[in-house]
């Protein structure tokens, strides 16, 4: 079957999928020519084996396939958009999935504004006046508040609109020209100036520093305190780096380092000759199937440059050679709608930034704590296909069937990553289906967040089977297993000291003591999952209670209290404001009556 499927291989480009002989996925590629790169894989000689020119770990997949499919498509670069997006979303065994696959913020100006005001963005906006500075990894929250804190500029999006100075002007954050005290011309100088700040961390942070300065000598101790963690935060997101081009150029750095079973890729980011932010991820891998990292550079890549996000530089430097930079620099070109260019320099300045990066890299993996044994052991106590380095727990939470709510933690490595958190606001009543919702929107997710290696699902059997059906569902084979208190005549033990905790497999249930670590382990995650469930169902209470609160307030309705909160961020701020404060987003009788419910 295999073997009649590779001859009658169109001449097309495409996608092609390998499977084993029980359908799990192998492998999926892309090429110009399917007829082509398929059969170079296979020697047809005596029947059917792997090419002799293939490297260990591509010939070890080729060892294991029993069944092919393939997708026809217009042209390479359709081909390379759509295996990358497969990728992402099925998880194949051999491939190289990474996880850092999010878009990163960009800080921006519209100059067509009368008062541009730099925000925040992740996407390409409409506009023709627009300038962005970035990207981001992270911290740019911290430096666009550290702006907003530096330099008098108009503070809110709906302060110009007011047509009447507000407490910022008061406070001297705003020179309010919606009152006309300030005009265009001297408000761009001042404008200039702030942008300066954004590019050239070292201005921003001696700035900064002064003023963490003068609130200690104020005896202002928490704020100082609280600039000074936001210093932190704007000077970790670059690297320790004395080079700065002499020629103003924006560049993209990447390099990848590999040592045994882990590899780090850090992301380094030039704008006018000066390095201003910097990334990195990590990843572990079997060492039996080895690591491609041609296949990482071009997954890295892919990654950033596919999402709709701005392209503040068009040329990439990369720390290796890499064999499809052409295609890569095509397809980037096409995308931009700009020339693009990925070069290896092997000398000069653009050498030591490589370097740069790659000293960095090999210092992540040097610092990277060993992954805990119990994860190694849970191979084959739960007869996983592979070693877990990161796994997605599961709970819900409501109250009477009232605000129920979904929660998603993440473990990966040797600690929660928090930033992987999720939580949903479920419609669905009963338990079985609130899962199945949670699930679900988590599986419809994959394309943006790839697949775990386990999802950990707090419930029994049905609740693991019914994960394991929706996983596959979405063509996805993901290792699931659940742990739930043991029942006895349908209740759950609950004795103080006596776990009674099952562990639920695709093989049966799992039966451990109290007092085994492997058990406590998977106990730790679930009541992280279970924290995280209930406190965000208390959240979510306590919000609507306060907005039940508001409503009361005669003439306020759904669409002011939105307002307010746009506004003021808080219920806890609109009920601390003033009436001079309310009348800036309300009138002055709605502002009354709001302020009635609060005396």
């Amino acid at each position: 079957m295999l073997k009649s499927k590779l001859q009658s291989l169109p001449d097309s480009p495409g996608v092609y999928q390998y499977f084993d002989k029980d359908g799990r996925l192998l492998y999926i590629g892309k090429a110009k020519s399917l007829k082509k790169r398929v059969k170079s894989y296979f020697r047809f000689q005596n029947g059917l084996s792997p090419a002799p020119n293939l490297s260990p770990r591509i010939y070890k997949m080729i060892t294991e396939v029993a069944n092919l499919e393939y997708i026809v498509v217009q042209s390479e670069n359709d081909a390379l958009i759509l295996e990358n997006s497969l990728i992402k979303q099925l998880k194949p065994k051999y491939n190289i999935l990474l996880r850092d696959d999010k878009t990163y913020p960009y800080i921006y100006i519209d100059f067509s504004e009368p008062f541009p005001r730099p925000k925040i963005t992740r996407k390409v906006l409409k506009g023709k006046k627009i300038k962005y500075y970035g990207p981001l990894p992270s911290a740019a929250k911290d430096i666009l508040d550290s702006i907003y804190e530096l330099f008098p500029l108009v503070q809110k999006e709906s302060c110009i609109k007011g047509k009447k100075a507000c407490l910022f002007h008061q406070m001297k954050k705003c020179l309010a020209p919606c009152e006309g005290k300030i005009g265009q011309e001297e408000y761009r100088k001042i404008l200039e100036e702030a942008l300066q700040h954004i590019h050239d961390k070292k201005l921003l942070l001696a700035k900064l520093q002064k003023k963490m300065e003068e609130l200690a000598e104020q005896l202002r101790f928490e704020e100082a305190a609280q600039l000074r963690d936001r210093i932190e935060r704007i000077r970790s997101i670059e690297l320790s780096s004395q080079i700065d081009l002499a020629k103003v150029e924006n560049l993209d750095i990447y390099a990848i380092e590999v040592q045994k079973n882990r590899a780090a890729i850090v992301r380094m980011f030039m704008r006018e000759g000066k390095v201003i932010a910097s990334s990195y991820d990590t990843l572990r891998f079997d060492s039996q199937k080895g690591f491609d990292i041609e296949e990482a550079y071009k997954r890295v890549l892919l990654g950033f440059y596919t999402h709709e996000t701005p392209l503040t530089s068009s040329t990439i430097l990369v720390a290796h050679e890499l064999s499809e930079k052409k295609e890569l620099e095509e397809f980037l070109s096409q995308k931009f709608d700009k020339k693009v260019r990925i070069l290896h320099p092997k000398r000069g300045e653009k050498a030591k930034l490589i370097d740069l990066a790659l000293l960095n890299a090999k210092e992540i993996l040097a610092k990277q704590k060993p992954q805990e044994p119990i994860l190694a052991q849970f191979k084959e106590l739960l007869k996983l296909q592979s070693e877990p380095h990161r796994i997605e727990i599961f709970d819900n939470s409501h109250t009477f069937g009232s605000s129920p709510v979904g929660a998603m933690v993440v473990y990966e490595g040797d600690r929660f990553d928090k930033s992987g958190y999720r939580h949903y606001n479920l419609e669905s009543l009963d338990e079985y289906a609130q899962m199945r919702e949670t699930l679900t929107r988590r599986c419809e997710s994959f394309a943006k967040n790839p697949p775990p290696d386990m999802w950990l699902i707090d419930g029994g059997e049905a609740l693991r089977s019914l994960a394991e059906d929706i996983a596959k569902s979405f063509g996805v084979d993901i290792d699931v297993v659940a742990i739930a208190k043991e029942k006895i005549d349908a209740k759950a033990h609950r004795a103080k000291g006596k776990a009674h905790d099952l562990i639920y497999t695709k093989d049966g249930v799992l039966r451990l003591l109290p007092s085994d670590k492997r058990l406590q382990f998977l106990q730790r995650l679930r009541d992280e999952a279970h924290r995280f469930a209930i406190t965000f169902h208390r959240k979510q209470r306590t919000q609507k209670a306060k907005q039940t609160e508001l409503l009361k307030a005669k003439g306020i309705g759904e669409a002011k209290v939105q307002k307010l909160l746009n506004y003021f961020g808080t219920f806890e701020q609109i009920k601390k404001a003033s009436m001079e404060e309310l009348c800036t987003v309300l009138s002055q009788k709605d502002a009354k009556n709001l302020k009635k419910i609060y005396d």
